[in-house]
């Protein structure tokens, strides 16, 4: 299985780790078949611009790349913008992942939107376009269908 170079840089010098202890918006999701735990927390300003996004994951290398790869993407991006972030686009940055490891940029995909949605429920407002996250991607019928 061959990594990009982009995906060992963001594997081995990862991007935006730890948490944000104010932040405004966190969002935890997994994958039971693979054990992967990705946490993202986000910091949006008044205005709605994602100031600042951080992670933990729990992972392999293409799980970590993934997270700091989304975490970077996001930082400066309307919620508009940051809803359009999709696993595609993280593989696309990262110039690719192994077949088997596409569930990973799924995993940070997930992991972004369900931080807005925990920002949108504690500003008890509705971000048109985001749905309710889900724990497990296997969930997901369609995230699984590569």
């Amino acid at each position: 299985m061959l990594y990009s170079e982009k995906v060992m840089d963001h594997f081995l010098n990862p991007r935006n780790v730890g948490e944000i202890e104010d932040a405004s918006g966190t969002g935890t999701v997994g994958n039971v078949k693979c054990g992967d735990i990705m946490k993202v927390y986000l910091k949006i300003s008044d205005d709605g611009t994602v100031e600042d996004a951080k992670f933990k994951t729990f992972g392999c290398g293409a799980a970590v790349a993934t997270s700091s790869m989304a975490t970077e993407m996001i930082k400066g991006k309307s919620i508009d913008e940051a809803l359009r972030i999709t696993n595609k686009a993280v593989m696309d940055a990262l110039d690719g992942l192994p077949p088997i490891k596409v569930h990973c940029s799924c995993l940070a995909e997930e992991a972004l939107h369900a931080a807005l949605w925990d920002y949108a429920q504690r500003k008890g407002i509705i971000i048109e376009g985001l749905k309710p996250p889900v724990n497990d991607i296997g969930e997901h019928d369609e995230v699984m269908a590569y």
